[in-house]
């Protein structure tokens, strides 16, 4: 019984790892064969969820797929963010941590206020203001489904507030990686500060530092962002409760809720893999077969990133994202902008005050 619940998911990992594998084809052959590059200058995470959404959205996907896909988005992408911890070097993050903490808490709290002012213009329901607003500043469509029971949320806003995400934080990570290389002139530090603060899902700051990492050959970059948007979604455990309290203040009834149902428990695997980085430079410094584990997990992180990102773009709905309405859009292009600023010039103030 076991074995063959086991095997329900097979057909949508399997079809996750071919469009990966196809992804890294069109990769090879256009960047290689035809630009003539040594190493092709596109990235295959960018290929894989483009291509995702092609296929998901001209072709039915059977029901056959659904549940493997939702488990390679969900759970082998939190298998390939657990690998890239091996890339991290010992306390690599301190460098950037102190950095990393005070600009995610003037994100927050920058795009609250904007929030906050353009939910009384528009005229849009607090409930769909809050989903918004946690998505776009903590960690996107599972801060939505986590806020959405405490403040009695319904589907349609709920469907509404993971649309909007899903929009601009695959057009963000998208762009960005570009914007980021172009304006930190190739600052890994900075560059992944800004994509680990300034997009909204930790799949898509994932599939940007891969894309920078692949566009760029800067892994560092990639290891920052992911730090510094594991460090992000920590705050759920402090933004949830406050939701809860503010919507529910002045009401006899207060909707429970569980500090330990919503706590990232990938980011203790994540650190996890570093300490094993750690002990292994140290046991095995001196042996080839320690550096060939190292490769072997950095590659496999990234096939499995890869294929999150094939799943995700499978799973993105056009037609839900067109059927969305114009307030809440407006919301959510306000909040994927503020962060984006906020973001910039708080780096730009910690380069005049410290650099």
């Amino acid at each position: 019984m076991l074995n063959k619940n086991y095997l329900v998911f097979l057909p949508g990992i399997i079809l996750a790892f071919i469009l990966y594998s196809l992804s890294q084809g069109f990769n090879n052959i256009i960047g290689i064969e035809l630009l003539g590059y040594s190493k092709s200058p596109i990235s295959t995470a960018m290929i894989a969820i483009i291509l995702g959404i092609f296929f998901g959205n001209f072709f039915k996907i059977r029901d056959s797929f659904q549940k493997g896909l939702d488990f390679t988005r969900e759970y082998i992408l939190k298998l390939g963010i657990i690998c890239l911890g091996i890339q991290l070097k010992p306390f690599e993050f301190l460098d950037f941590g102190k950095i990393a903490i005070p600009l995610i808490l003037i994100c927050i709290i920058s795009v609250l206020i904007v929030i906050k002012l353009l939910i009384k213009k528009l005229k849009i329901q607090t409930r769909m203001a809050y989903l918004i607003s946690i998505g776009s500043t903590v960690c996107g469509t599972t801060a939505i489904m986590a806020t959405a029971p405490v403040i009695k949320a319904s589907k349609n806003e709920v469907s509404y507030a993971i649309a909007n995400i899903t929009l601009f934080g695959i057009l963000s990570m998208l762009l960005y990686p570009y914007f980021a290389n172009f304006y930190f002139d190739g600052n890994s530090l900075f560059a992944g500060l800004f994509l680990g603060t300034a997009i909204h899902e930790t799949s898509q700051v994932a599939a940007a530092g891969l894309i920078y990492d692949q566009q760029f050959n800067s892994p560092e970059t990639l290891n920052i962002a992911t730090v510094t948007k594991l460090i992000r979604n920590t705050f759920l455990i402090v933004m949830i409760p406050l939701f809860a309290f503010l919507y529910n203040r002045g009401q006899t009834k207060e909707k429970n809720y569980s500090i330990i149902s919503i706590f990232p428990y990938f980011v203790l695997g994540f650190i996890g893999m570093i300490i094993l980085r750690n002990i292994g430079d140290e046991v095995f410094s001196t042996k080839n077969n320690w550096t060939e584990v190292i490769n072997l997990i950095e590659d496999s992180s990234k096939i499995f990133l890869t294929m999150a990102m094939a799943a995700i773009g499978l799973s993105t709905n056009l037609k839900d994202i067109k059927n969305m309405g114009y307030k809440p859009f407006i919301v959510g292009f306000a909040a994927m902008i503020t962060v984006g600023i906020v973001s910039i010039l708080t780096i730009e103030m910690y380069l005049k005050l410290f650099i």
